[in-house]
């Protein structure tokens, strides 16, 4: 089952999807320049084959819902997401703000 939702993080809005598959939850949170992911999210690929893309993510791990994904730290992010300030370790809400 799919769900897409709507969420407030201090007053801005973003997209959250939520895709039940067998055994495990994939999960993303989303703005208009990037995303923050469950620890499906390749980094490493973002970063090394994808280069040119530029994408701006982050991954966490462990997480099983939406909630704990935007409470979780972030356990990678991606070259690009650094340029604007986002950091492993920082919990994946502040760093959704920072992709606004």
């Amino acid at each position: 089952m799919l769900e897409m939702n709507p969420i407030s993080i201090e007053g801005h809005t973003f997209i959250a999807v939520t895709l039940k598959l067998p055994k495990t939850n994939f999960m993303a949170v989303m703005s208009d320049k990037g995303y923050i992911m469950c620890g499906a999210l390749d980094v490493a690929l973002l970063n090394e084959k994808l280069k040119e893309r530029k994408i701006i993510a982050g991954r966490a791990v462990g997480v099983r819902t939406i909630e704990q994904l935007l409470e979780a730290p972030l356990e990678s992010v991606t070259l690009e997401a650094e340029e604007i300030g986002v950091k492993a370790g920082m919990k994946g809400s502040d760093a959704l703000l920072k992709m606004l």
